[in-house]
């Protein structure tokens, strides 16, 4: 088995960055979805675009680490 493999796409960055979020910085249609959590936790791309919002920290990592990207914390 000696054949090349490009796991990475020139310019394509694998890594997303998770950081906690208050409900109430939300618009108020996602607030009314949220049950009473008052932190959820993003999933960022490298460019700043929220990919996902999720219930836990924990959660947001297996996210990440299911579609093959590396999850950073970002505080």
């Amino acid at each position: 088995m000696n054949t090349k493999y490009e796991f990475q796409t020139p310019g394509e960055e694998r890594i997303v960055y998770v950081r906690a979020v208050a409900a109430g910085d939300l618009p108020e249609e996602i607030q009314g979805q949220l049950g009473g959590l008052e932190t959820l936790y993003a999933v960022h791309n490298a460019e700043g675009e929220r990919l996902a919002l999720v219930k836990d920290r924990k959660q947001a990592f297996i996210l990440a680490r299911q579609n093959d990207f590396a999850p950073v914390t970002v505080h």
